[in-house]
């Protein structure tokens, strides 16, 4: 199936209660919500409709207010690819593209970006992005996932640990390690078919979703590109979002 022949949809998992800043999605960024941000960027794409999975009706009103269409779930699911394997039981579509609802500032074209490694992989099941390093202090920051490829462009491995190690400090360079953006795609029925693999002991270690599809033996593309990059996991990660938004203004 060729790439035009593709149909997409976009799936927003966002839920209230955050362990590290509960009530992210309702937190203010540049005046509005930070799940309107998200919303908006998703839309500005135009690669389909964008649904909202959430068990929150807080977050379900400002997600209809911003032109997302709303998936109400259960509040006991482990990862937002859970959440939306639930969200997409009774949707139609050949791809679904994550983008996770604590990504404010996501490029539209890295939006775009992920979904292209399908075009000729017709055995692939899941895509994602990354971007190397931009600051040395990442190296050893937990809240930054690394990740490893292979020659074929797939992973190997994440971590929120340094990979890889870096023995001999003297040569290694912020961009020799990548970056995760925690952004992905699958195939709609490969969606569902994740839900029902068995969570590994890696995934609960690390608190990495992804580790699961790695466990299971299936391959995940990766699209290693300049997109930027600033998930919001605490409050001075918003706080950095802002003063970003504010350099952007004219």
């Amino acid at each position: 199936m060729s790439d035009t022949q593709l149909t997409y949809a976009i799936g927003i998992p966002a839920r209230y209660d955050s362990t590290r800043f509960p009530g992210k999605p309702l937190a203010l960024l540049a005046g509005k919500p930070m799940i309107a941000h998200v919303i908006e960027r998703s839309l500005a794409c135009k690669l389909g409709e964008v649904f909202v999975a959430t068990d929150h009706q807080g977050i379900a009103d400002v997600a209809k207010q911003y032109g997302a269409h709303v998936c109400m779930t259960r509040s006991d699911h482990e990862s937002g690819s859970d959440r939306l394997a639930q969200a997409f039981e009774n949707i139609a579509c050949d791809i679904v593209i994550n983008v996770q609802g604590d990504e404010p500032l996501i490029n539209p074209e890295a939006i775009r970006a992920v979904v292209a490694p399908f075009t000729n992989q017709p055995d692939l099941q899941m895509a994602t992005l990354a971007h190397p390093i931009r600051e040395a202090a990442d190296f050893d920051d937990a809240n930054v996932v690394k990740l490893v490829c292979n020659a074929k462009g797939h992973a190997m491995y994440f971590s929120r640990a340094s990979i890889p190690f870096p023995r001999n400090a003297k040569v290694v360079e912020a961009s020799d390690m990548l970056q995760h953006v925690g952004l992905y795609a699958y195939r709609r029925d490969f969606l569902l078919k994740y839900s029902t693999l068995e969570p590994c002991r890696a995934e609960h270690i690390e608190q990495l979703e992804q580790l699961r599809v790695l466990h299971q033996g299936y391959a995940i593309a990766v699209t290693v590109g300049d997109y930027h990059c600033l998930g919001v996991d605490t409050p001075a990660d918003l706080a950095r979002a802002e003063t970003y938004l504010s350099s952007q203004l004219p």
